[in-house]
């Protein structure tokens, strides 16, 4: 062959693998979708800096109810920067332990008598106990800053000042901060592998969900589905024993990953362990009849793993896996309730290191199983039973 068939010949070679390529255009919008959607989300994050900051949820707890604790606590309410709920102390360190406040701020009984002398040198300093989520514990610097300049504007109003400006760069804070990270309990501190695995586990588990979806669409190319078809089998009865099997695959996978990570990493359930397996099995429910709805939706093997990894991305990013949710707009908070992903994360978080009890797990639970049923009543409903032409 000389060089000029040899050129032609890798043009015709190259022409009909672009051909190929492009000609599966599900495959190609899910490859171009999912770079621009991602990347967009990550830029509205830490890219818009004109865009108003998410407020930072907290709680006050004013144990002195002097007028000082109480100018420091209104102080902190009209900073546009927090979210600020006055709470008793119990409530409060539930809350942040529950992860619904980032901080809770704990001033004490005497605060105002003693915080002014300590400011003049000439008294023992008042002690401001701080107990914050750990598993967002980069929000704990920027309370405490923001707390020693409310606390110098309420002292410096009450001594008369112009609110403080001044007091703050003379003198040190009339206060000595104690911070707790709420956790399961005093002698169990914070391990962020029980995060991370809740994470990592959600999104490689979904992932393999999408083998359960493209396994169906390769049985029905084979033929398959025309001879189990032919026994007198029905519909839903074929393709619930794939998200029956499908299921039990991430439950195995599932209780392996974690006993890794209690053989290795000494994460511990410290919640309700009832809670803990109703999750793992919903979550487990979940991911098999998402392989199948998206299998439903993506009609060939090679559509279904684009848009299935496309969409595995979008759930375990909204669901706080790989960028906690207290970054996110409020809105999107809000909206990112109805990505199941979330319920998932945060219920083999709160059966974890946060150590609630069955009834943090109930919500997860009924949140998982309607979107697992949903799922599957559409994947039934639209699932083609003939390989698509053309």
């Amino acid at each position: 062959m000389n060089a000029s068939n040899t050129l032609t010949a890798l043009k015709a070679l190259i022409r009909k693998d672009l051909i190929l390529y492009f000609s599966n255009r599900r495959a190609l919008v899910m490859s171009i979708a999912a770079p621009i959607v991602i990347a967009a989300f990550f830029g509205s994050l830490f890219g818009a800096g004109g865009d108003k900051p998410t407020r930072v949820p907290i709680a006050v707890v004013d144990a002195d109810g002097s007028a000082i604790s109480k100018a420091v606590a209104a102080s902190l309410k009209g900073d546009t920067t927090f979210e600020v709920r006055e709470l008793a102390e119990p409530a409060a360190i539930e809350a942040s332990r529950q992860g619904k406040v980032r901080a809770a701020i704990v001033l004490p009984a005497g605060f105002g008598a003693k915080a002014p002398a300590a400011l003049m040198g000439g008294g023992e300093k008042p002690t401001i106990a701080v107990h914050y989520d750990p598993s967002q514990a980069t929000a704990l610097p920027m309370v405490r800053g923001l707390l020693t300049q409310h606390v110098m504007k309420a002292i410096g109003e009450s001594m008369g000042g112009p609110g403080g400006g001044g007091a703050k760069s003379a003198f040190s804070a009339p206060y000595d901060t104690q911070t707790f990270a709420t956790t399961s309990g005093a002698d169990r501190p914070y391990n962020g592998y029980a995060h991370s695995f809740a994470g990592m586990g959600v999104q490689f588990i979904l992932f393999m969900g999408i083998e359960v979806g493209v396994g169906v669409l390769l049985a029905r190319r084979l033929g398959l589905w025309k001879r189990l078809r032919a026994a007198p089998l029905s519909r839903t009865m074929l393709l619930g024993s794939h998200i029956l099997s499908g299921a039990l695959t991430a439950l195995i996978l599932l209780a392996i990953i974690y006993a890794a990570a209690m053989a290795f990493f000494k994460v511990r359930i410290d919640g309700s362990v009832p809670g803990f397996v109703g999750i793992a099995i919903a979550f487990a429910l979940l991911t098999s009849s998402f392989g199948l709805l998206i299998a439903a939706i993506g009609k060939t093997p090679e559509a279904t793993r684009g848009l299935a990894i496309f969409a595995t991305l979008i759930m375990v990013m909204l669901g706080g896996a790989w960028v906690p949710s207290f970054v996110f707009p409020q809105w999107l908070q809000t909206a990112s309730l109805v990505i199941p992903t979330r319920w998932a994360v945060d219920g083999l978080d709160a059966m974890t290191w946060r150590g609630l009890g069955f009834e943090a797990a109930i919500g997860p639970i009924a949140a998982l199983l309607f979107f697992s049923a949903l799922f599957a009543a559409i994947a039934i409903w639209r699932f083609d039973w003939e390989e698509p032409r053309g």
